[in-house]
């Protein structure tokens, strides 16, 4: 029986990788990543490895969630080194808690290895620190998709508006307009500072500034796509202080 590492892979910047899991993917006899893994990170992988496209994008699933689970389970039969490869943080929006329970179930023999997650990563290479002494003390992360069938209420935006000073929203780019709406109805400003950003801490990272009441036309004008992460709250004025410093130093 082997072990199984469930390890992150950070947001796409291969430095940003942990030592860790670096080390691991030198020596894994198979790897199962994720489709947001950036090509330099797949790059580390011991070439004698398996490797295989678990993927999820929005329509486009190269394996069910359940198939997945399933391949790991077999996969551990047989190896020694599994690395299940993920996106950000495995346990930040990445289900990683739900394989790991499977596998624990299993009786398989499991390691996670926290990776750095695109929405503090991201936010800082855009020059905006989520929490500044001026304008935030807390930070609120929550995902904008959520599962179809869930069982669980849906996300409360009206509690997430006044949680705290600071909101980061993941995959959020598809219902951007409802959530929007959702904030607005709740009592949050129409002038609150937003951003996006695109493709955190890759070289083709690109933000969009503006505010909460113009940021869904600004989408629409700019044809600005998914993958993104979005902040709300007013530490997003720090952009146009600290982005071209940031910038500089990528």
């Amino acid at each position: 029986m082997g072990k199984v590492y469930l390890v992150g892979a950070g947001p796409g910047d291969p430095g940003l990788m942990t030592i860790k899991g670096k080390d691991l993917l030198a020596c894994a006899d198979v790897v199962i990543y994720d489709a947001l893994v950036s090509p330099e990170v797949l790059n580390m992988i011991n070439p004698a490895a398996e490797q295989i496209n678990a993927g999820k994008r929005m329509g486009r699933h190269s394996l069910l969630q359940e198939a997945t689970t399933e391949l790991l389970i077999e996969k551990a039969a047989n190896h020694a080194v599994v690395v299940r490869l993920k996106g950000g943080d495995p346990f930040i929006f990445g289900r990683g808690g739900e394989e790991m329970a499977e596998l624990v179930a299993a009786g398989i023999p499991v390691e996670v290895v926290p990776g750095i997650t695109s929405g503090i990563a991201a936010a800082a290479y855009a020059g905006i620190p989520l929490t500044h002494r001026l304008y935030s003390s807390s930070v609120t992360f929550v995902t904008g998709h959520e599962s179809a069938g869930k069982y669980k209420p849906h996300v409360n935006w009206s509690a997430i508006a006044h949680g705290s000073e600071t909101i980061v929203i993941y995959m959020g780019i598809h219902n951007l307009p409802y959530i929007v709406e959702q904030l607005t109805v709740a009592g949050l400003s129409l002038d609150t500072p937003m951003a996006l950003i695109r493709w955190g801490t890759r070289p083709e990272q690109e933000e969009l500034i503006g505010e909460l009441g113009t940021i869904v036309t600004q989408v629409e004008e700019r044809g600005f796509l998914a993958p993104a992460i979005a902040v709300i709250g007013a530490v997003v004025k720090m952009h146009s202080i600290l982005s071209d410093s940031v910038q500089e130093k990528k």
